[in-house]
Parts: C-alpha cells; structure tokens; sequence
C-alpha cells in the first residue's frame, strides 16, 4: 500500500502549468516567455536609433553639400580674380552658369535656388560677410553684380536653400523657413593687376 507522499505525480499539463507559476514565482521566467524580450526591447530604442542614424547622415550630407558648393564658389571666382571675367564681359548669369556647371550632383534646379551677391569693396575688413537672413529667417539677401576692375577686392557671396528631411526629435538643421538648410559659400581677393 502506498503512502500519500509516496503517489506520483500526475503527468501533463496541470504540471507545466504549475511549474511556469513556480518559476514566475522564483523570479525566473520560463523559455516562452524570454521569446518575445528582443521584440518589446528594439520596439522602444528602435525608433531613436533609426532617427538618430539618419539625423547623422542628414547632417554628413549637409557638410558635404556645404563644402562642394564653397569648392565650386571658389574654382568659379578665380575667373574674377584673374580677369576672365572682366575681360569676357560675364554677366551675372554667366557666372552663375560657371558656378551650376561645377555642382552637377545633389544641387537641383541650381540656376533657379542658388543665390549670387558680388560685390567691390573698399577694405577686407569692410566686406560684408553675414548671413542675409531675416528675424523670421527668411531669406532677403541682395543679389548684386559687380566684379570689379584690376586690383580691387571682390567679395564673393553664394546662397543655396537645401531642403532637409530629418526635422522631427528635436534634430532641426534648418536655419530659414520651410524646413531648409541655408548653405552659405564666401570668398574675398584681390584682383590681380590685368592689364585689360
């Protein structure tokens, strides 16, 4: 005859039911219940992961644009500097043209979007070099053209509106309205003393 502590256990799932309690209990989960912990894990750093990648990404491309438009503003100007320019009657269009020729990536619709402002000027400390945005940050810059004659100083002022994609989580680039990015290219020089 067997004793009541000596009656096996019975077998199933009353038993798996009580030893999941028994390990939820002890503090330890069961198998099934670890399935879904990467799940619930990426779903709440996921999203700040993937926006803070692509805000990185944003901002490499903005440096980027910024840097190719100051190359190109800079190989352009030289045709000021060495009196190309003066001597081939360029208008200010025909230096624009020089300068869109020089971003042929990632600058749409650069004759209509880029922004030209050359002007003489008296001293290099005198030239005019900030921003032409307004409170509201709007653009209102002049857009004037004068290259000058022999051994004048000329500065240079090249405006593009990029527009931005990451504007959300509080990683705003945008410095002017409509969520765009200002890109702002500056070069002053003395002309060289062409005899033309």
């Amino acid at each position: 005859m067997q004793t009541p502590s000596q009656t096996p256990e019975p077998t199933g799932a009353p038993v798996a039911r009580r030893t999941g309690v028994i390990r939820l209990i002890r503090g330890r989960p069961s198998r099934h219940a670890k399935r879904g912990a990467a799940a619930v894990e990426f779903a709440l750093i996921g999203p700040v992961f993937l926006a803070l990648i692509f805000a990185i990404l944003e901002t490499a491309l903005v440096f980027f644009a910024n840097q190719y438009l100051e190359t190109a503003v800079n190989d352009a100007s030289r045709l000021i500097r060495t009196g190309q320019a003066h001597k081939n009657g360029f208008s200010s269009t025909q230096f624009k043209n020089e300068i869109c020729g020089r971003l042929v990536a990632f600058f749409s619709d650069c004759q209509t979007k880029l922004k030209l402002d050359v002007r003489t000027s008296a001293t290099f400390t005198g030239a005019d070099t900030a921003k032409p945005v307004d409170g509201s940050g709007n653009y209102n810059g002049p857009q004037a053209y004068d290259h000058g004659t022999a051994t004048q100083i000329v500065v240079v002022r090249a405006y593009y509106e990029w527009p931005l994609i990451a504007t959300g989580f509080g990683m705003d680039l945008s410095d002017v309205g409509n969520s765009k990015r200002l890109l702002a290219a500056v070069t002053a020089f003395r002309n060289e003393p062409f005899p033309w």
